[in-house]
């Protein structure tokens, strides 16, 4: 037995929680997680309200006059039925209701105020000298201040209509005087006034009152509110035309009116054009117009008090803030569906070219390569997988094979379940545990020959996996080839989910990446490089956590080709909890990142190494980093269509997404030659499994932008390679 000994990396100032006793370092781990549990949960829930405040102020509503109404009027006092369109409900129950006095009209709009038509409507009234009262949506007036304060400002008078326009007959009491009261708030931020008029959504004339309007006139009293109704409708919600509009709206008589219009929820052209024609002809026939308040004798909108101010402007900021987080939620989401169909795209035409091309009768790398190679296979208690992997690799179909296990300080029977196999071909060497980059480091230090193949301790190989593997390497310029990983362990559901994900999402890149000339990773679990191409490479290096990503990227930057053999596979155990899946991937993505940050310079260089950056680096940061970042909105906004949107659209727009994942995925079954049976739990993935990729994605974002340093995970292994061909796993 040969014994390689190492000197250990130097130690990192970041991990001084190593030099703490085990006791306080486990306390301070812990305390990490928690807060770590904490600051996620924190940022769900303030995400969550975010969504919940928007949804909220933003709720879809039918014009007034549009909505059933119950029929029933036996609560209704006939004093209130027969009386007058203002009414007022005392603290004591006392009812008193008021009408307008001869030939004055009151022009009053609801639903506003809206940035296109308000305006508008605020410039005919200014061209004919007419005030109106202006019935707003707190959550519009939140959204539009400036249009509310002219409303004021041009001696016009502004009430409540409720918040988010609901039917208040549906709500209980508590909400009603949520929705009059934010409304209150939003109307002192934009004006510096308040209001004691309020008019009730979907409300109509005195004598339409049903028992459930009642219910809520009696409540709106209480609070200190006038109830105002109308009584003539322009039905302008209909849209009839300007004609009839001016129709609906002349009075037969002298009577005082309080006529109904919109000034929002839609094109308001006709009522525009409407108002234009009728106010100059009513005054001509001596009609005059005024706010409801002028006309009963009370003053249109006092000024508000300061908490109420400083309380509005608490309200409309937050609505402000969720406005704008879901815009950019919907801006993010177009994005991620942008790349998912740019990415099928052009997998679908490269990859089924690059098949087609290297399934050829006519193609050939050159030569056969039949140079003797070095296997080096990095093992760190790797007892219970180490045996059919060696035994796998010895007996490779390709001459002259050597297979080198450099066990990396193993404190488990690693070293004798090798020794136990009594093959020729095979060596072991010992080294100071530091890491599987030095214990690579160290194998390729002890080789004997240029080409050398890396392989994972947890991997078998078809017998011919090495041979074809190494055939790219005819090419003089060829510096490493990445083999086709497999999922060994694939009858559980997890196996399942991550066979579909390494066909799909390694294998059928790889193919894309293998076309552009950008292949971003070489796998630990089987490839293949030259020598000289690692050396000039700087070997394997320790700076990251995807060692394999790190070299193959300076490879790239070398001026060395890269390619994918299909053709070359190999079988690896793949995490079989949750836990462990966890852990894997959170190391893949962080490493990720930290090699592409640390290989950012190829970006502005030239040469081979500014083809590779600015080739390879942004197809690697939008498809492999940005996209799988923002592919959780698709899900978030799904769900979100689902409780607040059309159901049948954001069902119909999420399967379409399925379909193509689907395509997407019997395309990669087909090119790798594998059963279509597993796809059947694709769906059940992209519900269930995809969320936790996502957040592993998210999390070790998070880690790198604020510059955690994350160390190795082990992965616990079971031996399970059940799923591999018998001969394979040498059964």
């Amino acid at each position: 037995m040969t014994v390689y000994r190492a000197t250990p990396p130097p130690h990192d100032p970041a991990e001084t929680t190593g030099r703490l006793p085990p006791l306080q370092r486990k306390r301070r781990i812990r305390r990490r997680r928690v807060m770590s549990g904490v600051l996620a949960l924190v940022g769900l829930l303030l995400l969550a309200t975010v969504i919940l405040v928007s949804v909220y102020t933003d709720a879809g509503f039918s014009p007034d006059g549009t909505t059933p109404r119950t029929t029933s009027t036996r609560e209704v006092p006939k004093a209130v039925s027969e009386g007058g369109p203002i009414i007022e409900v005392d603290a004591a129950g006392k009812v008193t209701t008021r009408g307008m006095p001869a030939r004055t009209i009151a022009l009053t709009f609801d639903d506003g105020p809206d940035p296109e038509w308000t305006p508008k409507i605020l410039d005919v009234l200014g061209k004919h000298h007419a005030p109106a009262t202006f019935f707003v949506v707190g959550s519009q007036v939140a959204r539009h201040p400036a249009i509310a304060r002219r409303i004021t400002d041009e001696g016009h008078e502004i009430a409540g209509h409720s918040f988010t326009h609901p039917d208040l007959a549906e709500l209980p009491d508590w909400r009603r005087e949520m929705e009059n009261s934010q409304t209150q708030l939003a109307i002192a931020y934009a004006t510096g006034r308040s209001s004691s008029l309020m008019r009730p959504p979907y409300s109509s004339f005195a004598d339409a009152i049903t028992d459930k309007d009642w219910e809520t006139v009696q409540s709106v009293g209480q609070q200190g509110y006038l109830t105002v109704l109308d009584t003539m409708d322009s039905q302008d919600w209909r849209r009839p035309g300007a004609d009839a509009i001016v129709r609906n709206l002349t009075p037969r008589g002298t009577a005082g009116q309080i006529v109904l219009l919109h000034d929002a929820g839609g094109d308001r052209s006709q009522t525009v054009a409407a108002l234009d024609r009728l106010l100059p002809e009513l005054q001509r026939k001596g009609y005059r117009f005024s706010t409801v308040s002028a006309a009963i004798g009370a003053e249109a909108n006092p000024p508000a008090t300061d908490d109420t101010i400083w309380r509005g402007r608490a309200l409309v900021w937050t609505v402000h803030v969720a406005d704008a987080v879901l815009n950019v939620l919907w801006a993010l989401l177009i994005v991620a569906g942008g790349l998912i169909v740019v990415r099928t795209l052009i997998l679908f035409a490269f990859a089924w070219r690059h098949s087609r091309h290297r399934r050829s009768p006519d193609w050939s790398w050159g030569l056969p390569v039949t140079t003797p190679v070095t296997i080096i296979v990095p093992a760190y208690n790797e007892e219970k997988t180490i045996a059919p992997a060696v035994r796998s690799l010895s007996q490779s179909a390709h001459p002259g094979v050597e297979v080198l296990v450099v066990d990396d300080g193993s404190t488990d029977g690693t070293a004798q379940a090798v020794r136990d196999l009594r093959l020729g071909n095979v060596r072991i060497v010992q080294v100071p545990n530091a890491g599987k980059a030095n214990a690579l480091n160290a194998g390729v230090a002890l080789s004997r020959n240029e080409l050398v193949v890396m392989v994972d301790a947890d991997t078998v190989v078809e017998p011919d996996a090495v041979h074809r593997l190494v055939q790219p390497f005819a090419d003089p310029m060829m510096g490493a080839v990445a083999g086709n990983v497999k999922v060994a362990n694939r009858k559980n559901l997890i196996g399942k989910w991550q066979h579909i994900e390494y066909v799909i999402g390694f294998n059928l890149d790889r193919r894309l990446y293998d076309t552009l000339g950008c292949i971003p990773t070489i796998p630990g679990a089987l490839g293949a490089f030259r020598r000289k191409a690692l050396t000039e490479a700087g070997g394997l290096s320790t700076d990251t956590l995807a060692e394999d990503t790190d070299l193959t990227m300076a490879i790239h930057r070398a001026g060395w080709r890269v390619v994918y053999q299909e053709s070359a596979r190999a079988y690896t155990e793949a995490p079989a909890t949750v836990r462990q899946l966890w852990k894997q991937r959170y190391r893949w993505s962080y490493g990720t990142m930290q090699s592409m940050w640390k290989h950012r310079r190829a970006v502005v260089e030239s040469g081979a190494s500014g083809r590779f950056g600015r080739r390879g680096l942004p197809f690697i940061a939008l498809f492999s980093v940005l996209l799988p970042l923002l592919a959780p909105l698709i899900d978030l906004m799904a769900v979100y269509g689902l409780l607040f949107l059309d159901r049948q659209i954001t069902i119909i727009g999420w399967l379409a997404m399925l379909v193509v994942q689907v395509l997407t995925a019997i395309l990669a079954f087909r090119l790798d030659r594998e059963p279509l049976r597993p796809l059947w739990t694709l769906p059940l993935q992209q519900v269930v499994y995809r969320q936790v990729m996502y957040l592993v994605l998210l999390v070790s974002a998070l880690a790198a932008v604020t510059g955690r340093r994350l160390r190795w995970q082990t992965i616990h292994r079971t031996g399970d390679l059940s799923s591999a061909p018998s001969p394979v796993r040498g059964v």
